[in-house]
């Protein structure tokens, strides 16, 4: 059964150039039933967002500035949040916005045994990232998008990657914990296991960020690691397995 996801975006928030991007990689999470943008439409910042919105088949709210200096767009999207919490016509939720004023909602659509995944800017702050079950970086997209054009263009050959954070000691520590978290007796774990704990101690780590596509190519490149690939029996696939080196 397919999950239903309601797509809110803080158009005052989030820049409109990555709507082709995002509207992607919601669509490996679940089908937006839902696809919503607050803002105030009046406003000439808010031009560029009108232009992707039909093709994109998002509904726009509008929502006035009562009060100078104050975000009313935040209030609007919270309560529609909580209708459709209300209505149970959705699985879980996408909010689409760099801002910690999100962070009490996330929490409490997760109360409700929704899942909430997150996407925003680099500058988002720690606790709205920390508050969703799994949360993305919309330059990570951009970036995957024109590696992917990089790579056409130069038959297929990787082209060397700008902007990724480095895998620092603090990151592979966390990967190697993990791993121990979830091995078997021999120190050997599922890199599915793996990469599903890691997503829940730290919901912002994405392989993406630091330029691989893929975890098993991340994991490779650091040689504290060993890597199995194994022959599943009730399948043609191979099964990747994982362990710290000694």
């Amino acid at each position: 059964m397919e999950t239903n996801l309601a797509v809110l975006i803080d158009g005052d928030n989030i820049p409109s150039a990555y709507i082709k991007e995002m509207m992607e990689e919601i669509a490996k999470y679940g089908n937006p039933t839902i696809k919503r943008i607050y803002g105030d439409w009046t406003k000439p910042h808010l031009v560029k967002w009108k232009n992707v919105l039909l093709e994109n088949a998002i509904n726009p709210i509008q929502q006035y500035g009562y009060t100078q200096g104050k975000n009313a767009t935040d209030s609007a999207m919270i309560i529609d949040a909580m209708d459709i919490l209300y209505s149970d016509k959705v699985d879980g939720f996408c909010l689409v916005s760099s801002d910690s004023d999100f962070t009490r909602l996330a929490t409490r659509l997760r109360e409700a045994g929704k899942n909430v995944i997150g996407i925003g800017e680099k500058k988002t702050p720690e606790p709205f990232i920390v508050a969703c079950d799994r949360f993305i970086y919309i330059e990570i997209l951009k970036s995957s998008d024109k590696d992917n054009e990089q790579e056409s263009e130069k038959g297929g050959k990787t082209s060397k990657k700008k902007n990724v954070d480095k895998i620092t000691p603090k990151v592979v520590r966390l990967i190697s914990q993990t791993i121990s978290d979830v091995a078997d007796e021999d120190g050997w774990a599922f890199l599915g296991d793996v990469g599903s704990l890691l997503q829940k101690k730290q919901p912002n780590f994405d392989s993406r960020n630091y330029g691989f596509q893929k975890l098993t190519p991340m994991i490779h490149s650091i040689d504290k690691f060993e890597i199995e690939s194994r022959t599943n029996q009730s399948s043609k696939f191979k099964l990747i397995y994982v362990r710290n080196k000694d």
